[in-house]
């Protein structure tokens, strides 16, 4: 095990090793076959997932599902208002990023055979930003994708036996601050952070994406080890969350 000593108290009281206070309220859209508003401190994400029977042209007749992701910002969610990006006619390099992210993350821990030939898209918007909104939109997404799941199999377009889901999925924001290792950046955090990463993690504790720059000094591998070690104690946490939001009524 790698050393973590939080001996840093944070500019909002949390240690180093600290989440923000996470809420996820499932069920937040009367529309959607499946939602969850979810926030990580000041960060909040509503995730949707509509679903359909049928899947796309070129998947047609192969007998599996698909589930992909789309992301975007309102306005608004930051200090100043930006344009949406859909009046500018254009979708950004990051909002792509973004999407992919989010649908190869929920792809790990889907079986599109037993998906069946349906198609499952989460929209994830950010309401408001403080840091980690693609951590969050992950982590949310997954509630949102498991009671569509669910919905599908009530309405018999999924085989009541079939298992569509194989594992959960979580994601949470990492960095090097002053030289120490910190979980879940606030957006105060992350704009000073000497390493910043993003880690995904099942709910076994298997890494699908570890995303890591170093936007300032590089960072050896007793950091990197720091690092990963937060993140996947994070994402515990938040597995731990997700099942109590799911288990309610």
């Amino acid at each position: 095990m790698t050393d973590i000593t939080p001996a840093t108290v944070r500019k909002d009281g949390r240690s180093a090793d600290q989440m923000r206070p996470i809420t996820i309220e499932r069920g937040w859209s009367s529309h959607a076959e499946g939602s969850a508003l979810i926030s990580f401190g000041d960060t909040k994400v509503l995730c949707t997932a509509s679903f359909t029977n049928g899947v796309p042209r070129w998947l047609a007749g192969k007998g599996k599902g698909w589930v992909t992701a789309e992301y975007a910002m309102l306005p608004r969610a930051t200090n100043s208002r930006n344009d949406r990006e859909s009046v500018k006619g254009r979708i950004g390099g990051r909002t792509h990023e973004i999407s992919r992210l989010i649908g190869r993350a929920l792809r790990a821990v889907v079986d599109t055979k037993a998906l069946g030939e349906n198609t499952i898209v989460i929209d994830c918007d950010v309401l408001q930003a403080d840091g980690g909104t693609r951590t969050a939109a992950i982590t949310g997404a997954y509630v949102a994708l498991a009671d569509a799941i669910e919905w599908g199999r009530v309405k018999k377009f999924i085989a009541q036996r079939s298992t569509p889901l194989i594992d959960s999925v979580s994601a949470v924001s990492v960095g090097i601050i002053d030289g120490e290792p910190m979980l879940d950046l606030a957006y105060v955090e992350d704009v000073r952070a000497e390493t910043d990463m993003n880690v995904v993690v099942t709910g076994r504790g298997l890494f699908v994406e570890v995303q890591g720059t170093a936007e300032g000094a590089p960072f050896d591998k007793r950091e990197l080890d720091a690092l990963l070690e937060l993140g996947v104690g994070g994402c515990a946490d938040l597995r731990d969350l997700q099942a109590v939001a799911l288990a309610g009524q």
